[in-house]
């Protein structure tokens, strides 16, 4: 029975992974204890795109307004050029990879998020988690991009950390959310040290005391909503730093571990 490990690689980390990390990936398979499948975003990748093509980008409190038009850009980047970039990243290290999308074989389904100002940004209903074992059986690493379909064929862009939550959960896998940092870094006395672990609500707190900041926080929440899916273990590791996730596989502690604070007073 394959133990699932789920790496989400979002858009703005992804320029900066070396060769290495690819390797580290293809060792995690290799040894056999592990199973990789990994999720990616592709946020920046899908602007520099509109913004060659001269479609305008409207954002709404943070998310980017989905019209058809901006659908086609986005599927086109995060399904076809960044998928199979990570695809031959995987080959060229030795391993074999399967790009798709959650449109195919119906792996998620979608429905409309409830903001209806965001057109076609949807949320995941159900995840079809066949699909990834079965390509795991045949020796291979999925790479999953989030575009999604509902029931009438009808495709929504999902935000990609929830769906490597709903993959990871579906697996009954552990997440890793893969950063250019070791992990959460907070000041103290003057320097950033890294927290070894944290709870949802400390991190509720250092968000607010503006202690977590930048292109943390989303992590951060991703984090916090994955566990609250039933996503058994989630660390934020450091992608400049390969060997962390195979140190992690091996159960050396590793980047930042979140943890709900209930569970744990209820452990």
């Amino acid at each position: 029975m394959n133990r699932y490990l789920v790496i989400k690689c979002g858009g703005s980390v992804f320029d900066k992974l070396t060769p290495a990390f690819f390797n580290s990936i293809q060792a995690i398979q290799a040894e056999g204890q592990w199973q990789p499948v990994i999720v990616h975003g592709g946020g920046p990748a899908i602007s520099q795109m509109l913004k060659k093509l001269a479609i305008p980008t409207v954002f709404h409190q943070g998310l980017r307004v989905t019209t058809q038009e901006v659908l086609d850009v986005a599927e086109m980047v995060l399904s076809g050029t960044m998928n199979k970039q990570i695809v031959s990243k995987i080959s060229t290290a030795g391993g074999r990879a399967f790009g798709l999308s959650g449109v195919d074989g119906g792996l998620f389904q979608a429905k409309p998020i409830a903001f209806s100002t965001l057109g076609y940004v949807g949320e995941i209903t159900a995840v079809n988690p066949a699909i990834i074992a079965g390509l795991c059986n045949q020796g291979l690493i999925p790479v999953i991009s989030p575009i999604s379909m509902d029931d009438k064929g009808q495709h929504y862009n999902i935000n990609a950390d929830q769906a490597a939550a709903a993959i990871a959960s579906a697996l009954n896998g552990k997440l890793c959310f893969i950063s250019d940092v070791p992990g959460i870094l907070v000041e103290k006395n003057g320097e950033l040290t890294q927290l070894k672990q944290v709870s949802d609500l400390e991190i509720e707190r250092l968000i607010e005391r503006k202690k977590i900041s930048g292109g943390m926080i989303p992590k951060a929440k991703a984090a916090v909503d994955s566990l609250k899916q039933n996503v058994q273990e989630v660390v934020i590791v450091n992608g400049m730093m390969p060997e962390c996730l195979v140190d992690y596989t091996k159960g050396v502690e590793v980047g930042t571990k979140i943890f709900l604070e209930e569970e744990a007073l209820h452990a």
